[in-house]
């Protein structure tokens, strides 16, 4: 990629608060905030899909699940191995399937347009199936990886 003619951003929760994350989403002007989670859920107050939904939306964020887009359990469990190359082959066989292609096409679109930022738990985006996603679906796009300011 030489000359990216879009810019998507990515975030992950790991270690942060919601006002922290919300916070960086706002500093960063976006406008969207793009689930790419397989399963909205989180053990971390505020990260479920609803309570995440209605905080990005009061903070004038709109909020968009791509569920196609998230990565299958086997990837999971291989990302939280730490085991990177198996997270990729696994997640590049998700992104075959006709709804993650249909997904990743709405997601290019809506960031064509719109400021949008993808979020997911992992803390570190070159450890993280975003990076993947970016790469893969939308490689005509610069990102820009958000980190949640620690509290001061």
């Amino acid at each position: 990629m030489t000359n990216p003619v879009h810019t998507i951003w990515s975030i992950g929760y790991e270690h942060s608060s919601l006002p922290q994350v919300i916070g960086a989403l706002v500093a960063a002007r976006v406008e969207v905030l793009a689930d790419v989670r397989a399963l909205p859920l989180s053990r971390r107050p505020g990260f479920s899909k609803t309570a995440l939904a209605a905080a990005a939306r009061d903070a004038g964020i709109e909020y968009r699940h791509f569920k196609p887009l998230g990565t299958p359990a086997d990837g999971r469990a291989a990302a939280r191995a730490g085991d990177h190359a198996a997270l990729e082959r696994i997640y590049a066989g998700q992104l075959e399937l006709p709804e993650a292609i249909a997904a990743g096409a709405m997601l290019a679109d809506l960031a064509a347009e719109k400021r949008v930022a993808m979020i997911c738990v992992e803390r570190d985006a070159a450890c993280c199936h975003r990076t993947l996603l970016r790469k893969a679906m939308l490689p005509d796009f610069a990102q820009v990886d958000l980190v949640p300011l620690d509290p001061v």
